[in-house]
């Protein structure tokens, strides 16, 4: 199988159709869909379009920020995360990868008992749909507003406190490659079953953005083919999904930006 998926958010000015067809061309067999991607053209057409596109639907992003100061944000997080449960299945997706949030104001220990309480709520449903729902660490420098889950152990602390097939965590080499716990942390979530998906790019230096300058894979210092072999060794088999952020990439040509995405994954996976 080949294994290379792009996230729309990569190739971001590119309509979901357009991505779509550059995409098949280039041999890249998955893609991971963003919901502003459904939102342009609606969820219908959005599910026509994938559905004969010819490319797995690998996962649909991106849910979570479930924690808030007032409770009747923490609801609305919980109804969106939802919506986005149905709009997940309506495509075709089997996973609802999580960007779990935090509230500088509650702390980090309490939004973490709030995304706990989020992913209880959320649970049922994702489970009648049968739609999983992958908990994605995120670098401590989004510790404040992002994510108050920062290390791959606290997301299998997660995934394991609800022991549940449904629930489980995505690896992101851009937000865990520093971690001297990673390899460890990514046998522990595959023995439990919880590795469910694995994303990548790179971190460039110097960093001239910490959200939207995250470069081609071998073009930082992240060491991915090493990350890599042992999300393999530890049994996972499926997509090496391509996500990056990037103002410089975004303002190219998004044709050669992505022939220079399949050049440097070819590179790496040889």
């Amino acid at each position: 199988m080949n294994r290379l998926c792009v996230h729309t958010i990569t190739t971001k000015p590119w309509s979901l159709e357009r991505a779509l067809q550059e995409y098949k061309e280039r041999g890249i067999s998955g893609v991971s869909v963003w919901q502003n991607a459904v939102q342009e053209l609606g969820l219908k057409k959005a599910s026509t379009l994938l559905a004969g596109s010819g490319l797995d639907v690998v996962s649909y992003v991106r849910g979570g920020f479930f924690p808030a100061a007032e409770s009747a944000e923490r609801q609305k997080a919980i109804e969106h995360n939802k919506q986005m449960l149905d709009e997940a299945a309506a495509i075709g997706a089997p996973l609802l990868v999580l960007v779990c949030g935090a509230d500088p104001v509650s702390g980090l220990s309490k939004s973490r008992d709030q995304i706990r309480a989020g992913l209880e709520a959320i649970l049922p449903h994702a489970e009648d749909l049968g739609v999983g729902l992958a908990i994605e660490p995120l670098h401590p420098m989004y510790a404040d507003t992002r994510s108050a889950i920062n290390t791959l152990a606290q997301a299998n602390d997660m995934a394991e406190y609800f022991d549940h097939e449904k629930i489980g965590v995505a690896v992101d080499v851009y937000h865990l490659w520093w971690d001297d716990q990673l390899q460890d942390q990514i046998v522990r979530c595959s023995q439990g079953g919880n590795l469910l998906a694995f994303h990548i790019c790179d971190w460039k230096y110097p960093t001239e953005d910490m959200l939207n300058d995250r470069g081609l894979m071998g073009e930082g210092c992240i060491p991915i083919k090493e990350i890599s072999d042992w999300v393999d060794a530890a049994g996972f088999e499926g997509y090496r999904e391509v996500e990056i952020f990037s103002n410089k990439y975004w303002s190219m040509d998004q044709g050669e930006f992505l022939d220079l995405i399949v050049d440097a994954y070819n590179k790496i996976y040889k």
